[in-house]
């Protein structure tokens, strides 16, 4: 490492140490996590669900263990490769981005993929308006039909009591002019 320094290439040296420093306290911190968690599975769960809690702590195990071990098979490729410089210095650089990043990350990207709609969904949305839209019309012009069919009838009605009321006749076969001049007298009375 002397010879790097006097050569003008120990600033490189230095960086790689410090990640590898780095690297190795985040290892140190990974496995005082996982025996804090080891320790968090207890056999207090409910009888009758004891057998999921197990299940999901078994998966939780597999999980730590993997990355573990992929690990130890990447430090075994850098032994084997001879331990060079730059192949050692790009597996940590690798290794530990690949530590920082987390899967809640990914799940934040997923969901911001799944937030962009598709064409599909977009043309499904714009049916579903459509039809919101032409159902309320369509209740609308029905509200109106019946409302013009009740005014209707309600004026045959009048029509219909005032041509009885006008077309009453005396016993000579007359016009009955009395009964007529007071329906006159009640349509003066209802419009003022």
């Amino acid at each position: 490492s002397l010879f790097l320094v006097v050569s003008g290439r120990g600033f490189a040296f230095r960086r790689k140490q410090k990640i590898e420093r780095q690297y190795r306290k985040l290892l140190k911190k990974r496995k005082q996590v996982h025996s804090q968690q080891d320790d968090q599975f207890t056999d207090t769960y409910p009888e009758h669900l004891k057998h999921l809690y197990l299940a999901e702590e078994e998966k939780l195990k597999k999980r730590r263990r993997a990355p573990e071990d992929s690990v130890s098979s990447e430090e075994k490729l850098n032994k084997a490769a001879g331990g060079c410089g730059i192949y050692d210095y790009v597996c940590l650089m690798i290794i530990s981005i690949s530590r920082m990043c987390t899967f809640p990350s990914r799940s934040v990207v997923t969901q911001k993929k799944f937030k962009n709609k598709t064409s599909n969904q977009k043309a499904k949305e714009e049916y579903e308006k459509i039809k919101a839209e032409h159902a309320r019309k369509k209740e609308e012009a029905e509200k109106r039909k019946q409302q013009r069919e009740e005014a209707q009838r309600l004026y045959k009605k009048k029509k219909m009591e005032a041509y009885k009321i006008l077309s009453k006749k005396t016993k000579k076969g007359q016009p009955n002019l009395n009964l007529q001049v007071e329906f006159l007298l009640q349509k003066i009375q209802q419009n003022t």
